[in-house]
């Protein structure tokens, strides 16, 4: 069949499948989690005097265009004394998804949701997910609420959390709020629709500004990736488009690593030890130095989160359009995040690239097993219960979660580049500018630009290392194993 009018989504939908059995991961739900999914019919409801009653606040949520999964709604208040008050609602998915159900075992064997361009594996059955846990438009909802006051030096100088009903007045987009932010769109109808929400909006997004640029004093890296997104036409793989930052998504997760931190500090505060989410100081520290130095610049000989933030603002002024790449290099030196157990009288590493001493995975309870986990230690830490979870279980959780996040990447990494190899069949022997992701003994990987694509160097990887920049040429692909092979014609820096 000629590879162009090949229908791609029924051939990645079956790769993808097999892929997630290959990691160990389920592809599908059992008859036990779809039974007692079945017997689930409505959300759950307010169970005592301890839910405060938040519907009146202006919640909104924003996302992905067609994300389903919601897992948080914010808002804000301004003060008297110049500070405002954000809040972050989590949909309290623990109020449904009881710990040791089937649903739980589910999400306890995957840890996490996991996203092709084929299907969505979903954590938890999407009629949950999707609606009854879900903080959806124009509904009361159930959640976990994360309360604090933000002063003007962008310090937060108290918080607060507590469970409560709210009620999401609109669902909103990433793309469609941050032209509007930026004032190159009018506002989207449903944040029209909503009296007063648009400058509440406004007031959020300039708290989150300020948020943004204390981490960045404090060292917390300005990275930008670009990553390929899967475009179909009627079944027919036409193209792979970055889907990059904006304002809209910095302004979420500027408040979602502010809610994780006082999540984190709650919970040691209160007594409880936790699962934490940490990025250690960088394995290739030396070969970061050396790339900097590539581009006329000096970094420290101990990794110092400042100054490489600097080097990186001063990389993306000088050089925007390749800026990802860099960033891209800069990730894959800086090695892997993890979940570890930590006890509430010690202090770990924190998150070398965050800067922030004090930090779990607490706001996407429908997508990743860790926030439920984290989610249920709260709700017991409110009422002063004993802890759902002993230490060696936390422990023994925290390595199956970084394992199974790590296997549901690849997942995904897999199912991107068999969607990327079944693009590029009928370019063989086309040549690409590339640069250096990977290098080590398992072998060099490179990634071309337009399509973002990252492939395996077979001929003529002596002497890269990440960071070079390389003229490369395609030599095949095979979409079944996700395999894109080049060969190097040319190094330059």
């Amino acid at each position: 069949m000629d590879p162009s009018l090949r229908t791609a989504t029924g051939e990645l939908r079956v790769i993808a499948r097999r892929v997630m059995r290959e990691r160990g991961l389920l592809a599908d739900f059992s008859k036990a989690v779809r039974s007692e999914t079945n017997a689930i019919s409505a959300p759950a409801t307010a169970d005592g005097a301890s839910v405060r009653d938040m519907r009146g606040l202006p919640w909104s949520s924003i996302d992905n265009d067609d994300s389903r999964d919601l897992d948080q709604l914010t808002a804000a208040q301004a003060r008297p004394d110049g500070s405002t008050t954000i809040f972050v609602a989590i949909a309290d998915v623990d109020a449904l998804v009881a710990a040791g159900s089937a649903i739980d075992g589910h999400a306890r064997a995957n840890t996490t949701s996991v996203y092709t361009a084929a299907e969505v594996f979903s954590m938890l059955p999407e009629k949950l997910s999707t609606n009854l846990t879900s903080l959806s438009e124009e509904e009361d909802r159930l959640a976990v609420v994360v309360e604090m006051t933000v002063a003007p030096d962008a310090t937060i100088p108290a918080s607060d959390i507590y469970r409560a009903s709210v009620h999401n007045r609109a669902k909103l987009a990433y793309n469609a709020v941050c032209a509007w932010l930026e004032g190159t769109a009018h506002p989207p109808p449903k944040l029209a629709a909503v009296a007063g929400l648009d400058e509440n909006l406004k007031l959020q997004d300039q708290v989150a500004q300020a948020l943004k640029r204390v981490r960045h004093e404090r060292g917390a890296l300005r990275l930008e990736t670009i990553e390929p997104r899967a475009v179909f036409d009627s079944g027919v793989l036409i193209d792979l488009q970055p889907d990059e930052k904006n304002r809209a998504r910095e302004l979420i997760e500027d408040f979602m690593i502010a809610a994780n931190g006082v999540t984190a500090k709650y919970l040691a505060r209160s007594g409880y030890a936790s699962l934490r989410r940490v990025l250690r100081s960088p394995e290739r520290w030396e070969r970061i130095v050396t790339l900097a130095a590539e581009f006329g610049e000096d970094l420290p000989e101990a990794p110092d989160a400042v100054a490489l933030d600097a080097f990186l603002a001063r990389r993306r002024a000088a050089d925007p359009a390749r800026f990802p790449d860099l960033s891209l290099t800069i990730i894959k030196l800086l090695g892997k995040g993890e979940y570890v157990l930590e006890q509430p009288d010690r202090r770990g590493e924190g998150h070398f690239g965050l800067a922030v001493r004090d930090y779990t995975h607490a706001t996407a309870p429908n997508r990743r097993y860790p926030d439920l986990v984290v989610q249920r230690l709260l709700k017991a830490a409110l009422v002063g219960d004993r802890t759902p979870y002993p230490d060696d279980e936390l422990a023994a959780l925290a390595q199956h979660c970084t394992e199974q996040e790590d296997a549901a990447a690849k997942v995904e990494r897999h199912v991107r580049k068999s969607a990327a190899a079944l693009l590029l069949e009928r370019r063989i022997g086309e040549r690409f500018d590339a640069i250096v992701t990977g290098a080590s003994e398992k072998g060099t990987w490179v990634r071309i630009d337009r399509p973002s694509v990252e492939g395996k160097v077979v001929r003529g990887f002596e002497g890269l290392d990440v960071g070079d920049a390389a003229r490369v040429e395609l030599l095949r692909t095979d979409p079944a194993r996700g395999y894109i092979d080049f060969a190097t014609v040319g190094k330059t820096r």
